[in-house]
């Protein structure tokens, strides 16, 4: 299987770089070629060979697993990984979910057993080289323990695009390719509905699913949580570490791809989220040509845990499974002095609207956001929320909220 990815990435890159030197694109210095050896990854649609797991409590749905992977300075590599399926099927194909976790995280099982619940197949691989098993280091932290078969861990802020690392040993590279091997994986297996496939990232894994879709179009939908691209402008840390960081910017930046984006998306933060600028995140879902959904919901706090907590995973998931498109959707937005408008369709019905909104500046996780009512108008499945500006508003949006408390929020607004 490691001759076939090689061949299957040496092909697919040889390929495309054919095409841009007879057109005269590549030029020596420039960043097309790593571009190209990129998007070249989005060829590994052959299912991976998986491998049982030793040492870990699996079960007939649930189990732990190995599965090939690309080299990584030249030695082979394997990911870890729970694979979980959905009881009582009936028989019938399940759509299914690629979940990738963020910093400090894992193959989550509790996640994997979350989706299985709602009666989805699902992966959550581990894109470090570790398995889930917390071990003691030198320091006396617990930390993950490695598997004998690793690819390389994460370096601070794509620091190794910035070192004399071959791209191809980058650890975003490895992240990418991973997820898109779970995505061949899990849809080659003869219980999954191949057409209904989707992935969700949790910070890190937020900025791999917007890196990835732009690359493997088979996905039909996507949930970047936290993470997003555009970072180099980001007003903290990110932009701090990234502007001056060429190969991101022309690179790795998941805005470069974004506009091919044609599956249906969920942007799933708060307002207050201090990693990713809301002004970044907005940036990113502007550009995607499917249809996109955003939901920030105040004070949900940044982790692993509160957003797969949460019900609105879930239902962006059903509506594009079961309806082909997202439950509740923008369809347009204006702003007549301080008052500001948005007009929604949703299949569910609405019952409250609440303006969401800060008159300070700086980094958007920084502000204080405060929430004040709004006005809910509907006929049929058309809903109009409409709130006036508190004086001096530097950015603002509009949360409406389902029956259920799902919370969809308008695209995110800031004073020009």
């Amino acid at each position: 299987m490691q001759k076939q990815l090689r061949a299957i990435q040496k092909s697919a890159t040889l390929g495309a770089m054919s095409l841009l030197l007879t057109s005269g694109f590549i030029q020596a210095g420039d960043y097309s070629k790593q571009r190209l050896e990129v998007e070249s990854l989005g060829a590994l649609t052959t299912a991976p060979v998986m491998h049982d797991a030793a040492g870990f409590e699996s079960s007939k749905n649930l189990k732990a697993i190995y599965f090939d992977a690309l080299d990584w300075m030249g030695k082979p590599t394997k990911v870890f990984a729970w694979l979980g399926m959905p009881e009582n099927s009936d028989g019938k194909k399940v759509p299914a979910v690629v979940l990738v976790h963020g910093g400090g995280g894992s193959a989550f099982k509790t996640w994997v057993e979350k989706w299985n619940a709602k009666g989805y197949a699902a992966i959550s691989i581990a894109v470090e080289g570790q398995t889930d098993k917390r071990v003691e280091n030198a320091a006396k932290k617990k930390v993950w323990a490695h598997h004998d078969w690793s690819g390389p861990a994460r370096s601070g802020i794509y620091s190794d695009s910035k070192a004399s690392v071959a791209l191809s040993d980058q650890w975003m590279y490895h992240a990418v390719a991973d997820t898109i091997l779970a995505n061949s994986l899990i849809r080659s297996l003869p219980e999954v509905d191949a057409a209904k496939v989707g992935l969700m990232g949790i910070s890190w894994g937020g900025v791999i699913t917007s890196t990835v879709i732009g690359i493997d179009d088979r996905f039909a939908f996507a949930i970047p949580t936290y993470g997003c691209g555009d970072l180099s402008t980001a007003g903290n840390q990110y932009g701090t570490s990234l502007g001056d960081n060429e190969t991101y910017k022309q690179v790795w930046d998941p805005i470069l791809r974004l506009k091919k984006v044609k599956a249906p998306t969920l942007w799933f933060s708060w307002p207050e989220d201090k990693h990713f600028p809301m002004n970044n995140f907005a940036a990113c879902y502007a550009v995607v040509n499917g249809p996109h959904m955003v939901s920030l919901i105040p004070k949900m706090g940044h982790g692993h845990g509160p957003p797969w907590s949460k019900p609105d995973s879930y239902a962006f998931a059903d509506s594009i499974v079961n309806l082909g498109s997202p439950w509740c959707q923008q369809t347009a937005s204006s702003q007549s002095g301080d008052v500001f408008s948005v007009a929604f369709t949703a299949t569910k019905k609405l019952n409250k609207a609440v303006l969401v909104s800060t008159t300070d500046s700086g980094v958007t996780g920084l502000r204080n956001w405060i929430e004040s009512p709004a006005t809910l108008q509907n006929k049929g499945q058309s809903y109009t929320a409409s709130a006036t500006l508190p004086k001096a508003s530097t950015a603002w949006f509009i949360n409406v909220v389902s029956k259920q408390g799902l919370v969809v929020s308008s695209d995110y607004k800031e004073q020009k």
